[in-house]
């Protein structure tokens, strides 16, 4: 909670109210007005209106975590039962919601979660789940959190309207030192955001003539009908499809665009942003006022892609292509490739981002082998972007992705601990030792070869009956076969039994390359920015 602690508290509410409704912003037009601020004067949109964007909107709400083994509770003050009960009556007719909420196979859980700045519908984030104070629920180990709707985490209540929804598998992180907290957990990418929200101009003068103006321009200078004037001191702008992802970059693109220049004064202007590339500490605020600008502004930038410095020339050669040309295709290339380059990410981030499929995909094959882990890691996550064939991708048990990556150069597992649950066999196939002996932490899951012998034996242990015979499958002593082994949907007659979660399966894949049983490295992804 200490990012929205640090937030100013205010402004997030006046940025939401003027997106997200209109009818305030009466309220706010009377603000006072720079006299230089006038559509004759002003160099861009910036100067005569405030570009507004959501920015990160923490989101909450109440629901249901099932598939429990006992573990849950029936607690539930009746605010939240009344709410759960309604929310359940209007997806099923035919489920009992008392039945539901009083089973000890479920749990009553509080949702919350942070929807990123500049959001788009479909776009998931990270949500975390904790039991509701005074429940007697002992752990969410191994649960899943039904369907959920998520709200402005102060407003929670049936009359605000849903920003998101959230359902997903419950991970409870395995790997830290010390105790793992058992009734608190995450829904890695769980959360995913239902409405589209555009960029909005507040003109700080209103009037008719400059918001049609400014309308106009947008449309000019970003094609199609982009921007639509709702009212004199209003201006809604749709976010290009080539920036729907990136809306906070069009954000500034937006406050940057010069809103009209005779011939000669937006050739002074280009020179004076070309100089201002070369020698300002703050590169970027150049590169961004050019783009704005557009492509007339290409002949002044060209000769900087011969610059010695190499921010000079990521910026000139990433402000290029983003204008369409493919000058600077090649210069972004080299950068990426170069491993004493302090700007390789930010050259194959540009090539993702503007220089087409194929490009992206062809540089990121050639990075992926990088030593440097955060490049590697970097150009794997862009092939994943790309369902580039380079990575082979398979759902494990509706409950993990399994990502291979043939290289011969590195063996090692990557796993996530945030958006959604990938195990990574940099390296594949890569193979346990014979001879290994491994289990879990609560002695549930056993993977057994004596020396010898030809497969590997999985057990998996009753969570409760210690009488009770386990349940045994051979498996190959590739890892990636040991881990289809270990996630296996079970049989309708072993249901009774836990099924192995994602957090013990790559808490048992770190316990064997510590041992030595798979000779990787073995690496995590962070947390999740959402704390429990």
């Amino acid at each position: 909670m200490l990012l929205f602690m640090r937030l100013n508290q205010r402004k997030i509410l006046f940025l939401t109210v003027c997106l997200i409704c209109p009818v305030i912003i009466g309220c706010v037009q009377k603000a006072k007005v720079p006299e230089s601020a006038t559509i004759t004067q002003a160099g861009s949109i910036g100067e005569i209106g405030e570009v507004f964007l959501p920015g990160a909107i923490r989101v909450g709400g109440y629901g249901i975590v099932g598939s429990l083994n006992g573990t849950g509770s029936a607690e539930c003050p009746p605010n939240i039962r009344s709410y759960l009960s309604q929310y359940i009556l209007k997806q099923s007719m035919n489920l009992d919601a008392d039945e539901i909420i009083n089973s000890m196979n479920t749990a009553v859980v509080q949702i919350e979660g942070i929807m990123p700045a500049g959001s788009y519908e479909g776009q998931r984030f990270d949500l975390s789940v904790r039991a509701i104070e005074g429940s007697q629920t002992t752990s969410l180990q191994g649960g899943w959190l039904y369907s959920a709707d998520l709200k402005p985490a102060d407003r929670i209540s049936s009359s605000v309207k849903i920003l998101a929804s959230g359902k997903g598998p419950v991970f409870i992180n395995p790997l830290g030192k010390g105790s793992v907290e058992q009734r608190s957990g995450y829904v890695l990418g769980g959360g995913i955001v239902l409405d589209e929200y555009n960029i909005r101009i507040l003109l700080r003068q209103p009037d008719y003539r400059t918001s049609s103006i400014l309308r106009n321009r947008i449309n000019e200078r970003f094609g199609g009908k982009a921007a639509r004037a709702l009212s004199p001191s209003l201006v809604e702008v749709k976010s290009p499809e080539k920036y729907r992802k990136r809306k906070i970059d069009f954000q500034s693109l937006l406050r940057a665009t010069p809103l009209s220049e005779g011939p000669q004064t937006g050739k002074d202007r280009i020179i004076k942003l070309v100089a201002k590339m070369v020698s300002s500490e703050n590169k970027g605020e150049a590169e961004i006022a050019l783009e704005a600008i557009g492509k007339k502004c290409l002949p002044q930038i060209w000769p900087l892609l011969n610059s010695s410095d190499d921010e000079v020339k990521l910026c000139s050669a990433r402000c290029m292509l983003n204008l369409g040309s493919d000058k600077g295709l090649q210069v972004l290339r080299e950068i990426a490739l170069d491993k004493e380059s302090l700007y390789r990410l930010e050259a194959l981030g540009a090539i993702k981002d503007s220089g087409g499929r194929e490009n992206a995909g062809a540089i990121s094959r050639l990075l992926v082998r990088d030593e440097d882990f955060k490049v590697k890691l970097a150009a794997y996550k862009t092939l994943i972007e790309l369902n580039d064939i380079a990575v082979t991708t398979e759902l494990i048990g509706r409950k993990f992705y399994l990502d291979h990556v043939a290289q011969a150069n590195y063996k090692g597992i990557y796993v996530t601990r945030s958006g959604k649950p990938r195990i990574v066999i940099f390296g594949a196939p890569i193979y346990c030792r014979r001879g290994v002996f491994a289990q879990s932490s609560n002695g549930n899951i056993v993977i057994n070869s004596p020396q010898g012998q030809e497969e590997l034996m999985i057990l998996r242990k009753h969570p409760n009956l210690r009488n009770a015979p386990p349940i045994k499958r051979s498996s190959s002593f590739e890892i990636s076969d040991i881990i289809r082994n270990l996630a296996a949907e079970l049989k309708a007659s072993e249901r009774q039994w836990l099924d192995v979660t994602y957090a013990e399966i790559i808490s048992l894949l770190q316990k064997m390359c510590q041992q030595g049983a798979i000779q990787a490295e073995f690496r995590a992804g962070p947390l999740p920015e959402t704390v429990p």
